[in-house]
């Protein structure tokens, strides 16, 4: 109970996608949440649905016109395989089963199917995982998550449960710093504080001169339009073209059209 009162009154209602049952919607709202901070897809999530508002409109479009308006989200990848999913959806309908849609796992179709349709499943993403390791006080894998947080979220249940998990890990069961006189979930945690395997966990690799970053720098030159091929990263292009992000035109590259 105290969980429940604590999203009613703290969740994060006022992001943009939660204002909507929409399943194309909520599908563009988790592609570009995953690795992504919220604070950046708040500002992203808005033109880009003005933009493709439903996955006809992006089924119409070229490949490297969503590339483009996804901007400097990062993993560029996701951009592409939405893209595809989008044809598909355009050609044949929604699919019974969403992990058959390009780019989309396990978590991202429960996450839409309690988003979207109030389905009363579990969803695994990286802050679900941390409160309810934290409350059991042990690591679990995503179907012991899965179950755990459906007893752990009573009475809560579906969407209301999955985003009230979502923001107590982001807002006061942080990664560092955790909340935990403030967490409604105080009584009955475990642990009260990171685990020891989370303290484990090895640091991401550096951004800075990484393929990634240098990555990011042949996109945004493509941005502006074709560009000849010698003054650009060759090897950053190549992992590009074999992405489907990126294309040779005679002596020039650009963003991909097909």
């Amino acid at each position: 109970m105290r969980l429940a009162q604590w999203y009613e009154t703290e969740g994060r209602h006022g992001h943009p996608w939660r204002a909507t049952r929409d399943r194309w919607s909520v599908l563009v709202s988790e592609v570009m949440l995953h690795q992504t901070q919220v604070a950046r897809v708040v500002e992203a999530w808005p033109p880009f649905m003005a933009r493709f508002p439903a996955p006809a409109s992006m089924a119409d479009a070229a490949p490297a016109a969503v590339i483009e308006a996804w901007g400097r989200l990062g993993y560029p990848r996701r951009a592409r395989r939405l893209w595809e999913a989008a044809r598909l959806i355009h050609e044949h309908g929604w699919p019974d089963d969403l992990e058959s849609l390009p780019g989309v796992g396990r978590y991202t179709a429960r996450a839409i199917a309690a988003q979207v349709d109030d389905a009363d499943v579990g969803a695994v993403e990286v802050n679900v995982r941390r409160v309810v390791e934290r409350v059991l006080g042990e690591p679990c894998n995503d179907r012991a998550i899965e179950v755990a947080m459906v007893e752990i979220g009573r009475p809560l249940h579906g969407r209301d449960r999955l985003l009230a998990f979502m923001d107590l890990g982001a807002m006061v069961c942080r990664a560092r710093d955790p909340g935990c006189f403030e967490c409604p979930l105080h009584d009955r945690c475990t642990s009260r504080g990171p685990l020891p395997h989370e303290r484990e966990r090895r640091r991401q690799p550096r951004y800075e001169g990484s393929l990634r970053q240098r990555r990011g720098g042949v996109l945004a030159v493509l941005r502006a339009g074709p560009t000849g091929t010698r003054s650009l990263d060759r090897e950053a292009l190549d992992t590009l073209i074999d992405d489907g992000l990126a294309e040779i035109d005679g002596p020039n590259a650009r963003l991909a059209t097909r």
